[in-house]
């Protein structure tokens, strides 16, 4: 919690982990160390756990609170930690940001709640009650309408920004750029938002954004740090090239559902024992698994080393 108190040095690269199972289905939490680590080496500016790629809907809430734990005592205040602790329930959501807090987390990110389709009356007041449940730890919403079948409004936003000294931010993972902005203005420059949109990275940075929640970080840690760390240095030529030269591990995640795509690159290359996702999803078909070794291909020189961090021996694809 070395960052709870400042949760405006929660910017830059901060990766949404993908969270390994065992080929039987069980967490996996000597991977999920090891994937920790990989990206502490990487030079990843901090780390989340339990966003859409971190599959939390497939989780109980003990597992997902025990998963937590394992990455809270890895990083060990090396950098800031901001797990998603959101359900479509409003007593799970507090029993898990309770479990966070209590495992030193230096914020909360807590997704809209999904499936009941709230007006945005009732998400300011889902947010009021975990933002006074919790007042001395940092609240982010995590806005991303295409899994939850609803948009936090810039001015909800905005209100719940003014009303409570805690709601610090927002994880934007809306393909509507002009939402970006909106929020931005209504709410100044104060307010931190991180891109959840792989290809908005960048020009979320462009409008004052503090950083990105890339699911593309899960394989290529060092370019988006690289791209974070160009922007900031006003170098916006590296910057661009890092954002096109990423196109194809984009590509590459969603040729199907996300995280199985992902998961089979981290497998195929050591960091992960298995690339097992709980359903409903599903590993690669064959035909997708055609595609993503074309995007792979096309993406590998913004593959990030991976040396000293495969498991059991595995020989990494391509090594």
């Amino acid at each position: 919690m070395k960052f709870r108190s400042d949760p405006s040095q929660i910017r830059g690269s901060i990766a949404p982990l993908m969270t390994p199972f065992t080929a039987d289905g069980a967490i996996d939490h000597a991977g999920l160390a090891n994937l920790v680590n990989w990206q502490l080496a990487s030079g990843t500016h901090g780390i989340s756990l339990g966003g859409s790629t971190g599959e939390p809907s497939s989780q109980s809430i003990a597992e997902r609170a025990a998963a937590i734990r394992t990455v809270a005592e890895t990083i060990g205040d090396r950098v800031p930690f901001m797990p998603g602790t959101g359900s479509a329930k409003l007593d799970e959501t507090l029993e898990l940001t309770a479990a966070a807090r209590d495992a030193g987390v230096d914020a909360a990110l807590i997704i809209t709640p999904y499936y009941a389709r709230p007006t945005q009356e009732a998400l300011y007041v889902w947010y009021k009650t975990v933002a006074e449940e919790f007042p001395d730890l940092p609240i982010v919403a995590y806005n991303v309408p295409s899994r939850t079948a609803v948009d936090i409004a810039p001015e909800t936003i905005n209100r719940l920004y003014r009303d409570f000294d805690n709601f610090v931010g927002v994880k934007e993972t809306t393909k509507d750029f002009e939402h970006f902005s909106r929020v931005l203005h209504l709410c100044g420059k104060e307010l931190l938002v991180w891109s959840g949109i792989e290809l908005l990275c960048l020009p979320l940075l462009a409008l004052g954004g503090v950083g990105l929640i890339s699911a593309t970080s899960n394989i290529a840690p060092v370019a988006h740090v690289e791209l974070y760390n160009a922007w900031m240095a006003g170098d916006l030529a590296r910057a661009r090239e890092i954002h096109y030269g990423l196109h194809p591990l984009v590509d590459l995640l969603f040729v199907e559902t996300n995280p199985a795509p992902g998961k089979w690159v981290l497998e195929q290359r050591g960091l992960i024992a298995s690339g097992f996702v709980r359903p409903p999803l599903i590993t690669p078909t064959d035909a997708g698994l055609v595609t993503m070794k074309k995007f792979l291909a096309a993406g590998e020189a913004y593959l990030s080393p991976v040396d000293g961090f495969t498991i059991d021996g595995h020989t990494p694809a391509g090594a």
